[in-house]
């Protein structure tokens, strides 16, 4: 058994983890970062930016949202559900973090709305080469990887960690393997990062309300299997809220993908039985529409367009844009379109009538047929006596082709599982600190509960990151303490 000698083991390499060893490294530690991947950044790989709040680059476009304000609002927005010390500390020190990322390298396009009544909190990345989009903070892990290495943090790459490592209810390590096998890392602190469960059905049906590929179609970052939650689990951490960071797709089409365009607009939903069931203008804020699709038979929904409404976005443009996919216009969808009906499609249905579209749909064809004829009359008089939809949203469904998009509940990852403090010391059900053990980033983010505050874009990176700093911070403050 080979042995390793850390002030502080952090078992994960993505954002939480890097950040992490970056704090620790900062203040002259040595760290030791163990990835079971083969390269680091493990989600974050995948995403666009982070929170910031008070930050420079939102002053310079006077974008005055303060502190006490957002803090408010997230508040608000989970009902008090999550710790209160917890999301103050992540909200107050993100404009410090956004400036520490900056002086790595790492540059922001834009601090950004996600929809219009959100605030443009999410300081979304600037990749070397490109647009900003999907995978843009790629970008930011590199940089983070970079820097870490140049302030001496060892990190073993297809390294699982095994197990933690306890003495008298301190945890003082970590058992692993790589390539030559069995290995043990000794340290003061270890922190857990480990980028939750998003890649388990097992822990998805276990912990959540979904089953996967069943009722629910989230991302799969390959490893992110609850691995280090389990570990903390078994060491005596609380358990904390679980969920998946949910959002609506077309299934198995990737997210956000070009055949979305003009079905994610304010145009007619509905179920399978036929009806509308909610008002479709909510379409702008992804977790507001999957509680509305969660509810609903089977857990899947339909939009329903005709050639009208295509023709109309192809000469004017969407309703709404979303940040995620506004580098796009319809001639991205015509020619994903295409290959739909090339191929076959599951998600896409293209019909001449109603009566057609409901039969390939699987939607109840009397159901559809009513639906339709109430609201062809509301868009005639204008007023949606159902929903209250506005006006200027309500385009009949009268053309001469008809097309149907299935949308069902999906997931950027999973959210939560290991309980901490504000410190992100790890903390027992009756809320005693575990001696030497922390958790940040995916693994311990439970303060969106019960829904991803969408209102104040860029939460799960800028958890990530921000609750890294923190884990790494107060780590050392702890090994201080012991001398």
């Amino acid at each position: 058994m080979r042995e390793f000698d850390a002030d502080i083991a952090v078992i994960g390499g993505g954002a939480a983890g890097l950040a992490a060893a970056i704090t620790a490294a900062e203040k002259g530690a040595k760290v030791i970062v163990l990835e079971k991947a083969n390269t680091t950044g493990g989600c974050a790989n995948m995403a666009m930016g982070l929170l910031g709040v008070e930050t420079k680059l939102q002053k310079e476009r006077l974008i005055d949202l303060t502190r006490e304000r957002a803090f408010e609002k997230f508040m608000d927005y989970t009902h008090w559900r999550c710790d209160a010390r917890l999301v103050k500390n992540y909200i107050y020190q993100s404009s410090e973090t956004i400036e520490w990322l900056q002086d790595m390298g790492v540059e922001f396009a834009l601090p950004s709305k996600y929809f219009p009544g959100s605030e443009a909190t999410w300081h979304i990345i600037k990749p070397k080469t490109g647009n900003p989009g999907l995978r843009a903070a790629a970008t930011m892990i590199k940089a983070m990887t970079e820097r870490a290495e140049e302030l001496g943090v060892t990190i073993m790459l297809e390294t699982p960690v095994k197990n933690l490592i306890k003495d008298n209810g301190d945890i003082i390590g970590v058992t692993a393997s790589d390539k030559d096998g069995e290995l043990e890392v000794y340290a003061g602190a270890v922190i857990i990062s480990t980028g939750g469960f998003g890649d388990s059905p097992e822990f998805i049906k276990k912990y959540t309300p979904y089953e996967w590929g069943k009722d629910l179609y989230s991302y799969r970052i390959p490893g992110l299997t609850g691995d280090g939650i389990q570990m903390a689990w078994d060491a005596g951490a609380g358990k904390d809220y679980m969920d998946m960071e949910l959002v609506f797709f077309a299934p198995n089409t990737g997210g956000y993908a070009p055949i979305e365009l003009p079905f994610r607009q304010p145009n007619l939903f509905v179920n399978l039985d036929g009806k509308r069931f909610y008002n479709e203008e909510v379409v702008e804020n992804p977790v507001f529409s999957v509680n509305a699709i969660a509810r609903q038979k089977n857990r899947v929904v339909f939009s329903i367009v005709d050639d009208n409404i295509l023709k109309r976005y192809e000469e004017n443009g969407l309703d709404l844009i979303n940040v995620v996919t506004s580098s796009m216009d319809m001639s991205y969808f015509n020619q994903e379109m295409e290959e739909h009906v090339r191929n076959g499609s599951d998600v896409l249905f293209v019909a001449d009538t109603i009566e057609e579209l409901a039969e390939k749909t699987g939607i109840d064809k009397e159901g559809l047929a009513e639906t339709l004829k109430q609201y062809n009359e509301a868009c005639q008089s204008g007023l949606d006596e159902e929903f209250n939809k506005k006006k200027r949203y309500l385009k009949p469904i009268d053309g001469h082709k008809f097309y149907a998009l299935k949308f069902a509940p999906s997931a950027y990852g999973s959210m939560g599982g290991i309980k901490i403090n504000e410190k992100t010391e790890v903390i027992t059900e009756q809320a005693d600190i575990i001696p030497g053990l922390y958790a940040a980033g995916t693994d311990a983010y439970s303060i969106c509960n019960p829904d991803y505050v969408f209102v104040l874009p860029g939460n799960s990176l800028g958890f990530a990151v921000n609750s890294g700093r923190m884990a790494g911070k107060h780590a050392i403050e702890y090994i201080k303490s012991l001398d």
